[in-house]
């Protein structure tokens, strides 16, 4: 398959780039990105675009691909209701519509988060803008479009995109995954890749959900 891969300066992007260019079902990965990865490959190009929602001198790059994995955003905190939108429901629906109308048998896999609220009417502001993504991505005529909800994910080794702060939680893995649903991320980016390959039986996946799709 022939993917293309958002969010890869970010924890989540990344491990999920590096499982796809350690992957055989993955023949090609173009990484959508601000910056640079900072990963070479032979299966890996990037382009680099300032605005998702603007994509019009790069819809060539962007035709002929299989799936898309949507790993990009931001953590909430310290953000105002508007701005968080503009990042989490505005830009990700902006660019899935392109890329629909470019490649419409395509499968869309947007990574959103455990306890996000779907009726979009919660107090929780971040549940309740993810969940209006959730919902506005599931009505674009994709061949397919599963959302993951992961909560706490171990990184892969050899990432370089992981926070200092989130390093030091690390330490304390084997001991908060008795206590929250978690998962690694390698796992996370097999279940993106087996969506594509076999589909899934719905989609919403919460993590039990993901870590069946792994399994496959």
């Amino acid at each position: 398959m022939k993917v293309i891969v958002t969010g890869a300066t970010g924890m989540v992007g990344e491990g999920v780039l590096l499982e796809c260019l350690e992957n055989p079902e993955v023949e090609r990965v173009l990484v959508l990105s601000r910056r640079s990865c900072g990963h070479a490959h032979a299966k890996l190009r990037e382009c680099l675009v300032q605005d998702f929602r603007d994509l019009g001198a790069h819809e060539a790059d962007l035709r002929g691909h299989d799936a898309c994995f949507y790993c990009a955003g931001v953590s909430s905190v310290g953000m105002s209701e508007t701005d968080y939108t503009i990042i989490t429901y505005d830009t990700p629906l902006r660019f899935a519509e392109t890329l629909v109308r470019l490649n419409p048998s395509m499968v869309f896999v947007h990574v959103s988060g455990s306890h996000t609220d779907s009726s979009e009417q919660g107090k929780v502001m971040w549940a309740r803008v993810k969940g209006k993504a959730e919902n506005a991505l599931m009505r674009l005529p994709f061949k397919a479009v599963y959302n993951f909800r992961p909560s706490l994910m171990k990184p892969m080794p050899g990432q370089k995109h992981v926070k200092a702060a989130y390093r030091a939680a690390l330490l304390l893995y084997p001991l908060a995954r008795l206590f929250f649903p978690s998962m690694p991320l390698r796992d996370v980016a097999r279940a993106m890749i087996n969506a594509v390959r076999f589909g899934a039986p719905k989609q919403l996946l919460e993590v039990k959900d993901i870590q069946a799709l792994a399994a496959r």
